[in-house]
Formats: C-alpha cells, structure tokens, sequence
C-alpha cells in the first residue's frame, strides 16, 4: 500500500518561496511513488486561477517571451498531469476560501472542498504537513 502525503497550503499566488515549496515537495513525493493530497486554503486556491498570464517587464525592457515567467497554475497543472495516474494528486481548493474571494475559475483537475475534506484526507494520510504564512 502506498504512503500519502497530505499538504496544507495558504499563501496566494507571488507572494511568498512557501508556494514554491510546497510545489517541490509535492513533485518529490510523486515521484518516490506516494499518493499527495493538497488542501489550498486562504489565498492558496487563487493559484489554479485559469486566468493567469505571463508578462513582459517594462522595468527590464523584456518582452513576455524572454521573461518566461511562469505562472502558478501551469505549475500546478504539471503537478495535475503528474499525478493522473499511480501515485495519485488530488487537488482541493477551500470553497469558503474561493467563496470569499470569487476565486472559482480553475484549471482542470482541481476540485472544490471544505475544512471537513481535509481533516478527512488528513486523518487517512501517512503524514500530514500544513505550510503557514507569515
């Protein structure tokens, strides 16, 4: 049987190296074959918003394409993509969260839960680690 990781995430989308971790540590547990569970909350379900874009940079005088700035959803959707089949992600975006901030346009692969779905996942996991904010 499988170990699961279950993963609590706040942080909205730029605003601090924890989201970036958190992605990291996502990918590794996939790849070492652990099932993940992902639980955003707070301003973390804002980095599956379909409508992101990447942008050029005045400042630096770049252009979109030399920028190659990436941009959290196609950083989750690999994420999506890398856990459709064994081991398996499942993505959960806190609907009071999205509610409060009419966050509900995702990108695909992504479901919508409440603070009782991760006390559930958290409980049927091997390990459970939840990543604050400031």
């Amino acid at each position: 049987m499988a170990h699961t990781l279950t993963v609590a995430i706040m942080d909205a989308p730029y605003e601090a190296a924890a989201s970036t971790t958190a992605f990291r540590l996502v990918a590794a547990a996939l790849r070492k074959g652990m099932n993940v569970n992902v639980f955003a909350y707070e301003g973390a379900e804002s980095l599956t918003m379909k409508d992101q874009a990447p942008h050029a940079n005045p400042v630096k005088g770049t252009t979109v394409e030399e920028e190659e700035h990436p941009t959290t959803k196609d950083l989750v959707s690999a994420l999506v993509e890398l856990g459709k089949s064994e081991p398996k992600l499942a993505w959960v975006n806190c609907g009071l969260c999205v509610d409060e901030r009419g966050a509900g346009n995702w990108i695909d692969g992504v479901k919508r839960g409440g603070p009782a779905d991760f006390y559930k996942m958290a409980v049927e996991s091997t390990k459970t680690l939840v990543i604050p904010t400031k």
